[in-house]
C-alpha cells in the first residue's frame, strides 16, 4: 500500500496489527483530523472526544494559538539539547514558576519522565538535606496507583497486567491505601527513613477515585510534620482539568474563587505533563522550590530533547491558553452540570450505580463484574451515536472531554450517554 494511498478503518486497524508492538487495546476508531472538542475517522463520521488523550487535548485538538507557536519555533530552531543555551528554555521556566508560584521548573518531555526525575530529586533531598543514610530512603505511594510504566514505577503498582514478568523490580517503596491517613501516618511513623510521600489527587486510571473532603491536605500536614516530601502527580489532573489549575491548590481562573472547596495545599513537589503542552507534543516537567531543587546539579539529571526550543514555545502557548479562555471556571461549572444530569438518570437506572470525579474529571460505575464487556460494549454503542469514551479496569467508564466545551455541546453528549445507557438496562 503506498504512503498516499486512501486507507480505510479496517486497513489502518490491520497495519497496527501486524507491524506494531499489541501493547495497546484501542476501541475501532481510526482518527484522522481533530478541531475543538471533534475528532473525524478516516470514513469521515465525526466524534465528540470524551477522553481527550487521557487529558492531554484539555485545550482542545488542534487549538490554534498552539500549533501556531509550534510551527513557527519549529521553522527557526528545533533542538540544541543542553549542550547549549537556547533562546525559549528560559522563557519557559519562568513562565511556568510564575503561573505555579515555584522558584524552580525542570522540564521533562514525558509524563513518566517526569515521575522519575521527582522520585531521583525525592531521593537526593533525602540523602543531602534529611540526611537518611545513603541508599537507604523510601518513598511512600498508594495502593491502586497509576504513574506510568517504567520499569521503576511498576515496581510500586497493583497492576497485575503491567507488571508481570517484568522484574526484578526497584526496591525503595511503601504502599499504603488511597484516602487512608491512619494508614499514612502509621508508615511514616513506623519508619525515619521516609523521603516522600507520592499521590494522585484523583486517582484517575483507578477509575477517577476522588479522595475524601480535607485528605489531601492532612496528608500534606503529616507530611510536614515528619519531614517528608509530598510530591503530587498532576499530570492527569492538573492543567484546569478538575476545575482548578492544580487540583491541590486553591488557585484557580474563577473571579471569585469558587471552584476552590478544598483548603489551598503548596506541593513540596508537583508534576506535570499532557496538557502541558495541549497534546500538541511531548511536553513535561517538575517543580519546587529552591531547597528542593537545588540537589539538581549538572550531570546528575538530563535529557536530550526536554525543554527544546519547540517544547517552550508550545508549554507557553498551551498555558496561556488555559488563562485567556478560562478552562478552569468551564471545567468546574460544566462539571457540576454533568453530574447533575448523570445522578438524574442514575436514581432511576439499574445499569449504572454511580457518578463520580470533579471538574471534567469524571466516571460512571457500570453494574456489573470487571471481568464482564458490559462497559465496552457501551463505549461501542457511544462510537456508533458519535462519542468517544473508554473503559477503565473493566466496568468503570471514564469522561473526559476538552475543557473548551459549551453547555450546549456536553448537553448533548448528555443525551448520548444517557440514550445509550437506556438500551442496556437490566
Amino acid at each position: 500500500m503506498s504512503v498516499l494511498e486512501k486507507m480505510t478503518s479496517a486497513d489502518a486497524i490491520a497495519l497496527e496489527d501486524k507491524y506494531g508492538a499489541h501493547n495497546y487495546h484501542p476501541l475501532p476508531a481510526v482518527l484522522s483530523r481533530g478541531e475543538g472538542v471533534f475528532v473525524w475517522d478516516v470514513e469521515g463520521r465525526r466524534y465528540y472526544d470524551f477522553l481527550s488523550a487521557y487529558s492531554a487535548v484539555n485545550q482542545g485538538h488542534c487549538h490554534p494559538d498552539i500549533v501556531g507557536a509550534m510551527t513557527e519555533q519549529a521553522k527557526t530552531l528545533t533542538l540544541t539539547s543542553r549542550a547549549f543555551y537556547n533562546d525559549m528554555l528560559g522563557k519557559f521556566e519562568k513562565y511556568v514558576s510564575e503561573t505555579f508560584h515555584y522558584d524552580k521548573f525542570l522540564p521533562m518531555n514525558t509524563g513518566a519522565e517526569a515521575v522519575e526525575t521527582a522520585l531521583k530529586i525525592c531521593r537526593r533531598w533525602a540523602y543531602e538535606k534529611k540526611g537518611i543514610s545513603p541508599n537507604e530512603a523510601q518513598i511512600v505511594v498508594c495502593e491502586n496507583n497509576f504513574h506510568g510504566r517504567t520499569t521503576t514505577i511498576i515496581s510500586f503498582s497493583n497492576d497485575p497486567v503491567a507488571t508481570k514478568n517484568f522484574g526484578p523490580y526497584t526496591q525503595g517503596f511503601i504502599k499504603v491505601e488511597y484516602d487512608n491517613l491512619e494508614a499514612l501516618e502509621k508508615a511514616f511513623k513506623s519508619n525515619d527513613k521516609i523521603a516522600g510521600f507520592l499521590v494522585e489527587p484523583i486517582q484517575g486510571e483507578a477509575g477517577v477515585y476522588v479522595p475524601s473532603e480535607g485528605y489531601l491536605a492532612s496528608a500534606k500536614a503529616l507530611c510536614e510534620k515528619y519531614n517528608v516530601l509530598f510530591i503530587a502527580d498532576e499530570v492527569q489532573t492538573g492543567i484546569a482539568r478538575t476545575g482548578k489549575l492544580l487540583a491541590t491548590c486553591g488557585n484557580c481562573s474563577c473571579p471569585d474563587r469558587h471552584c476552590s472547596g478544598e483548603p489551598e495545599i503548596k506541593a513540596d513537589i508537583v508534576i506535570l505533563g499532557k496538557a502541558l503542552s495541549g497534546g500538541a507534543y511531548p511536553v513535561s516537567g517538575v517543580m519546587a522550590n529552591d531547597d528542593i531543587m537545588d540537589v539538581i546539579i549538572p550531570g546528575s539529571h538530563g535529557s536530550t530533547f526536554g525543554g527544546n526550543p519547540v517544547a517552550a514555545a508550545v508549554g507557553m502557548a498551551a498555558l496561556n491558553v488555559v488563562k485567556e479562555e478560562r478552562l478552569a471556571e468551564n471545567a468546574h461549572v460544566l462539571g457540576e452540570l454533568f453530574r447533575s444530569e448523570m445522578q438524574k438518570f442514575i436514581d432511576n437506572s439499574t445499569i449504572v450505580n454511580a457518578v463520580r470525579g470533579k471538574g471534567l474529571l469524571n466516571a460512571i460505575l457500570i453494574n456489573d463484574s470487571e471481568d464482564s464487556t458490559t462497559a465496552w460494549d457501551i463505549c461501542m454503542a457511544f462510537k456508533e451515536k458519535g462519542l468517544l469514551a473508554k473503559p477503565t479496569h473493566g466496568n468503570i467508564i471514564r469522561f473526559a472531554p476538552p475543557l473548551v466545551m459549551t453547555e450546549d455541546q456536553l448537553m448533548e453528549c448528555v443525551e448520548i450517554i444517557t440514550s445509550v445507557l437506556k438500551t442496556f438496562e437490566k
